[in-house]
């Protein structure tokens, strides 16, 4: 197999993978245990990979090779680990997003992935990200450079909107505080998420929203630029450091890009990328359905290099 395959005829096996992830984790719903379903997620998705005719690296994922159970930054997986002939990918990978809605059967659970060629995907260890995403409209029009208040009236400014009638997603965090202030002072409409963010990063991309602003996790970061780079969708994100040693590990990577502004082409810098995510919980994508020796999963396909999206129902058998 030739190491530059057009992964969108490879979607299909990283489908299964979060497929499979979402219906271990979906049999946790309401468990009240994170890291149990979170390590449902993990141990599918990885035996998953097993099968898939690739040299897999995580280039941004949740932890590190002694914080298991996670996809660690820098894991090797698939079948090409000792296969030279197989091509090579990175994956920015969340098993399972938003495991406390799994836990509690809170909407917009899914399980997360997205893929391009090996060198064409963030690769830097795992960190908060302050991040900013809207639809193509917005495009030079809204940035990490300017402040929420700007941002807010270059919104106002192109679509005509009167400040009250814009929504905007943030995550209801201590470390969004001021942004929430500010918001709540201009009078926007804000919609405060307990977590989740790239659906929140998609429902602005696709018009449920006008804005998602704030800072959340960085794999979740590199995950959405895919998604939003095959919308046609504006993404920036700028890493955010809550301790001296986030900031050292990643000026130890990146050196001096480690304080700059990424956008949706310099995050994924390949069209030949994918992302795929498979509903755990219903929401933004339907949850998983179990019938007595069968399962029923949806999932969302962005092949970056079309644009194309494609929604995905699959039955599975059950052991």
């Amino acid at each position: 197999m030739s190491q530059s395959a057009n992964l969108k005829d490879l979607s299909p096996h990283f489908l299964r993978a979060t497929e499979q992830a979402a219906i271990a984790s979906g049999k946790l719903r309401g468990c009240n245990d994170k890291n149990k379903a979170d390590d449902a997620a993990v141990n599918a998705m990885r035996q998953a990979f097993d099968s898939i005719p690739v040299h897999a690296r995580v280039a941004i994922g949740e932890g590190e090779m002694d914080k298991a159970p996670m996809l660690y930054n820098g894991e090797e997986l698939g079948m090409g680990v000792h296969d030279p002939s197989m091509p090579k990918v990175d994956i920015a990978v969340d098993p399972l997003e938003c495991t406390a809605h799994c836990a509690e059967n809170l909407p917009n659970s899914i399980c997360v992935l997205s893929v391009a060629p090996r060198g064409h995907l963030l690769h830097a260890p795992e960190c908060y990200m302050d991040k900013i995403a809207g639809s193509a409209e917005l495009k030079s029009h809204i940035s990490l450079d300017k402040s929420v208040e700007d941002n807010i009236r270059s919104i106002s400014s192109v679509t005509g909107k009167e400040l009250k009638d814009i929504k905007v997603i943030v995550l209801n965090r201590p470390r969004n505080k001021d942004t929430i202030n500010t918001l709540i002072d201009l009078g926007v409409e804000l919609d405060l998420i307990q977590n989740g963010d790239i659906v929140g990063a998609m429902r602005a991309v696709n018009g449920d929203a006008d804005l998602l602003l704030g800072i959340g996790s960085a794999p979740e970061g590199v995950i959405s630029s895919v998604a939003v780079k095959g919308s046609n969708g504006v993404f920036q994100g700028k890493m955010w450091f809550h301790k001296k040693s986030y900031q050292e590990k990643v000026e130890k990577v990146l050196k001096n890009d480690a304080h700059k502004i990424w956008d949706e082409d310099n995050l994924c810098t390949s069209k030949n990328a994918i992302f795929i995510a498979t509903g755990v919980c219903d929401g933004w994508i339907p949850g998983v359905h179990y019938n007595d020796d069968s399962a029923k999963t949806w999932s969302r396909i962005i092949y970056v290099e079309t644009g194309e999206v494609k929604t995905i129902e699959s039955v599975h058998r059950l052991k």
